[in-house]
């Protein structure tokens, strides 16, 4: 693999997911125009181990480039990587309850351990976790089982030990959603939620586990209207509530738009990018392999700016060689943990 360098992560700010199980002569062409700084997978991309391996594999020979890859795989709902070549995973609040609050950490990271070996296996080196928003009495369904706990504290603690995790076994992880999604009452794939708290009730809360992590390499924005930092914008479009993540929060590495076909987004595709990039987000995400939609994000998105590149590249510098484990005695240990807590 060449080595990660400033002239490593690619010309446009964007990352595409792709249509299939198979790079297609299309996308292979457009991938190689357009050379953005990475991609992401979804279940439509994913048959068995030695596929995604292969598409892993093509979409990087189509930037000529060991560009990132990237994916969801929290386990519960939201993992693309399914039995029966894959484990599966109850919803990351199950297993902190059914951990306990004394071994949730250790149990979350002894799963995303296991969870980055069959990444890295398949050629994927980028992972969409840990999710630092808190679970609160009115979240909405679509989020809620996804978080690591209740309060700032107990999120924090669990989400700083997935991140470890993830980053010993060479994955980068893509923390979300800054500036917190807790508060949403309303799935963000559908509509635009709105968080009328008070900015100090934020910092103490929702930003708190946030700030923790502020070394981390990469994250993910969140696709909410905060009143008290901008009233008329979402947070992705928002550069009131961009600057608070690079300022009040402190996070100076990669920042990702969520994803820019959710149905919080206002407007076509070419405007929901302009806006997300002119706001300070640094890649915009666009992720249904849609070929005609993807023209439009990459002529929105622009080639990646100096500060950005800067930011690329001190990511994917902690994209760094796993260290070697024995994961039949860490799949052990998980097991009786889980058992002795069920």
């Amino acid at each position: 693999m060449a080595a990660d360098s400033d002239f490593d992560i690619g010309t446009l700010a964007a990352i595409f997911g792709c249509s299939g199980p198979n790079i297609t002569a299309w996308e292979r062409a457009f991938f190689r125009d357009m050379d953005p700084f990475g991609f992401i997978l979804f279940a439509r991309n994913v048959e068995n181990p030695a596929q995604v391996a292969r598409l892993c594999a093509d979409l990087r020979a189509s930037v000529g480039r060991n560009a990132p890859i990237l994916i969801d795989q929290e386990g519960g709902r939201v993992q693309r990587l399914r039995a029966p070549h894959w484990r599966e995973w109850a919803p990351p609040l199950d297993t902190v309850q059914q951990a306990g609050p004394h071994a949730a950490a250790h149990a979350m990271a002894l799963r995303t351990t296991i969870i980055c070996h069959e990444l890295r296996a398949c050629g994927i080196d980028a992972n969409c976790a840990p999710v630092a928003d808190i679970a609160m009495p009115h979240t909405h369904a679509f989020l809620r089982n996804r978080c690591y706990g209740t309060t700032a504290v107990q999120v924090t603690e669990i989400a700083r030990a997935v991140a470890d995790a993830h980053l010993a076994m060479g994955v980068l992880p893509v923390v979300k959603h800054l500036p917190g999604h807790g508060r949403a009452d309303l799935d963000t794939h559908l509509d635009l939620p709105r968080v009328t708290a008070s900015l100090p009730d934020l910092i103490a809360s929702d930003f708190a586990p946030f700030a923790a992590l502020r070394d981390l390499p990469m994250a993910m924005t969140a696709h909410i209207i905060f009143d008290c930092l901008d009233p008329s914008h979402p947070a992705t479009q928002s550069p009131a509530a961009i600057a608070a993540i690079r300022t009040i929060i402190g996070f100076d590495g990669l920042l990702i738009s969520d994803d820019l076909n959710m149905q919080a987004l206002a407007g076509d595709l070419a405007a929901r990018t302009a806006r997300a990039v002119q706001a300070g987000c640094d890649i915009a995400l666009h992720c249904n392999g849609d070929g005609a939609e993807m023209q439009l994000v990459a002529a929105a998105a622009g080639a990646i700016p100096a500060q950005t590149r800067i930011r690329a590249a001190t990511a994917l510098a902690r994209r760094i060689a796993p260290k070697p484990v024995d994961i039949a005695a860490i799949e052990a240990e998980f097991s009786s943990l889980m058992q002795a807590k069920g």
